[in-house]
């Protein structure tokens, strides 16, 4: 596993990024970051492990809101210094917004636009799954 990780550019504090993708219709879903304990990890799960820069640990996508990222397929670009993952999103919903990916806003005119509404409000994903 050391050679695989080893290939990554990783930028000076340890950390390459990552863009989710939708599999089946390539919809970008998020960007994050990973670590090379979070790839390691991402590999031996096959679902989605991120270093989280605000809170300074990893981050398995979904712990707290089901919405895991089950990792179908792995890609670097030419420079070795970005991950794409193809990912299946168990419950359609990426966003710690409720929206199906973090890009739901779009420059319009001047100004930025949702152009997604949530399919779930957050206090009802994390409430939902802190209770059970």
């Amino acid at each position: 596993m050391n050679k695989i990780v080893d290939k990554i550019k990783w930028d000076a504090n340890g950390l390459v990024p990552v863009i989710a993708q939708n599999y089946r219709t390539g919809s970008v879903l998020m960007l994050a970051w990973m670590n090379k304990e979070a790839l390691e990890l991402t590999l031996e799960k096959e679902q989605a492990v991120y270093w989280s820069r605000s809170r300074s640990k990893l981050w398995h996508k979904g712990e707290a809101s089901g919405h895991i990222q089950e990792v179908k397929e792995i890609r670097l670009d030419c420079d070795n210094d970005v991950i794409l993952l193809k990912v299946r999103q168990v419950g359609d919903i990426a966003c710690h917004t409720g929206c199906k990916r973090c890009f739901y806003k779009k420059y319009e005119n001047g100004a930025w636009v949702r152009d997604e509404k949530p399919l779930k409000k957050p206090a009802e994903i994390y409430r939902t799954r802190a209770n059970g």
